[in-house]
């Protein structure tokens, strides 16, 4: 009985028989699920390798910020103006800084 069955099925006689428009409609349809199944497992691998690039487009960025803010804290600082700013004539003030105050009519 098994041994008939697989004959059979080797044969393809299922396809050929009296009710083989079920068959069909099922290997129709299982195919059907197949190609869907794989274009989204390909879209899926897409995403993925999408993300890694952005992450990595991410982590260069965020390291070329970390340099420039760096660079712009250094040249901020007190000393590296008043290096620039010699040259011009202009020297710190040896006053130091007064508050002023206005006083309001209320």
């Amino acid at each position: 009985m098994v041994k008939k069955r697989f004959l059979e099925l080797l044969k393809g006689s299922f396809l050929t028989s009296g009710d083989a428009v079920k068959n069909w409609r099922f290997i129709l349809f299982a195919s059907v699920l197949a190609v869907i199944m794989i274009s989204s497992a390909h879209q899926a691998d897409r995403k993925v390798h999408e993300l890694a690039k952005l992450n990595d487009e991410v982590l260069e960025l965020r390291s070329e910020f970390v340099d420039v803010r760096t660079q712009v804290q250094r040249i901020k600082l007190e000393s590296n103006v008043m290096d620039k700013v010699v040259n011009r004539g202009l020297i710190p003030s040896v006053i130091p800084p007064q508050k002023i105050r206005v006083a309001s009519k209320r």
